[in-house]
């Protein structure tokens, strides 16, 4: 991207990369929408079990933004006990050749960026 590209946002209060990317780029956001892609319709109990580090509360939180930016649907079923299933909408589902790329990166450069970590902590 050029700097004169990126030059429009910066100043800009609703700038269009820092406010989407915020949504999806936390703690929880994008595992859910991997799990999501990987695994198609899945309920609220099998994503927690996938990720069980993340609370109930923010599990919730997490499901909740990415449904209201359109990235997961949530289905409820008329059934009892109550049934709701969470899935990618075409929107999430657009999404994800961006993300693998990004966590094919991550991956390839784990250790050196822990290693850069380190090494700064060390000399600072």
């Amino acid at each position: 991207m050029s700097e004169e590209k990126l030059k429009k946002y910066i100043c800009v209060d609703n700038c269009p990369v820092r406010n989407v990317i915020s949504h999806f780029s936390g703690k929880w956001a994008m595992l859910i929408l991997c799990l999501l892609a990987e695994n198609g319709a899945t309920r609220f109990s099998a994503i927690g079990r996938a990720i069980p580090d993340i609370s109930p509360k923010m599990l919730a939180e997490t499901l909740r933004s990415l449904e209201a930016d359109g990235l997961v649907r949530r289905k409820v079923y008329a059934e009892i006990p109550p049934k709701v299933e969470y899935s990618l909408t075409d929107l999430g589902g657009s999404l994800m050749p961006h993300l693998e790329g990004l966590i094919s990166w991550a991956m390839e450069n784990f250790e050196c960026v822990i290693t850069n970590r380190q090494r700064f902590v060390t000399n600072s």
